[in-house]
């Protein structure tokens, strides 16, 4: 009709910022009237402060996957509703207590820590968590979390590390070999620790870690496959120098590959998040 303006749609609600800490009580209060917080993903960043060999500082756990993080919210679609909690850097790494330095919680307090932090999440009114995780040594500990998590609180939880999100291309650049034993402070995490944080790494002091693993997978079929048999080790086990694999062939080239391609795959994890129905979780059982 002559005379009337048209009005645009009104914007869609949204967080002051990517981090949970930054948010108002006041802004998650309209969050839960709104519906934004029944469409948020919360991401909790899980780490560890570990010795990684004479050549890297005890945080490449925590820096490493920060470093990821940040290159994912760069390339994260606006609209896309993500809190990322306050990271929790200390975690469980009782195989590198030997080494001065090392940080861990006790495996009881730590699942207890990140399920409480869950159940914090839960009373916020936000139903998807992501455990965002850079230590192999706390996997387990991800996995009896997500599953606490949505029994006790009909939390929809996925975990994942962010080893496990780089896809081929970008885990082509190191050889198989190097993959199935350059498990801690070798050539992937030098090289990524080259591009995130150059001055704390010493190359002087890199070198081809060996592992001893590679003899058993020489002497014992079923004990050497990595398949079939897991033992419990501390990392002296593997190489007295508490790192394992080729820490001298890294490159900040191929680290700044793997970071980005990472960050690639952690977008595309939480894209997938978002998208994924309430109807997932199911409440009642049918009987047989």
């Amino acid at each position: 009709m002559a005379g009337m303006s048209a009005t645009s749609p009104p914007s869609p609600p949204r967080w002051p910022s990517r981090w949970w800490a930054q948010a108002s009580a006041r802004d998650f209060a309209a969050a839960q009237t709104n519906g934004l917080a029944a469409e948020t993903v919360a991401l909790l960043p899980v780490a560890a402060i570990e010795q990684h060999g004479p050549h890297l500082p005890l945080s490449v756990d925590a820096t490493l996957a920060q470093g990821v993080l940040d290159a994912a919210l760069a390339l994260l679609p606006p609209e896309l509703p993500l809190l990322c909690l306050p990271p929790q850097n200390i975690g469980l790494s009782m195989e590198h207590t030997a080494y001065a330095g090392t940080l861990t919680l006790e495996p009881a307090t730590l699942i207890a820590l990140w399920s409480e932090i869950g159940a914090c999440v839960a009373r916020a009114g936000v139903r998807k968590l992501l455990l965002f995780n850079g230590h192999g040594g706390q996997v387990s500990a991800m996995d009896i979390v997500a599953r606490e998590l949505r029994v006790k609180h009909r939390l929809l939880v996925y975990s994942t590390s962010w080893f496990g999100l780089a896809g081929d291309a970008a885990n082509q650049q190191f050889c198989a070999h190097e993959h199935r034993f350059g498990i801690h402070g070798g050539e992937v995490e030098t090289s990524m620790m080259l591009h995130l944080a150059p001055d704390t790494v010493d190359m002087a002091q890199a070198r081809n870690f060996a592992s001893t693993s590679e003899d058993r997978s020489k002497k014992y079929a079923l004990l050497g496959n990595g398949r079939c048999a897991k033992m419990g080790w501390a990392i002296q086990d593997y190489n007295p120098a508490g790192a394992v694999g080729n820490a001298a062939a890294a490159t900040a080239e191929r680290g700044q590959a793997m970071v980005e391609a990472s960050a690639r795959g952690l977008v595309q994890l939480l894209q997938e998040i978002h998208a994924l129905p309430a109807s997932t979780l199911v409440d009642e059982a049918k009987p047989y």
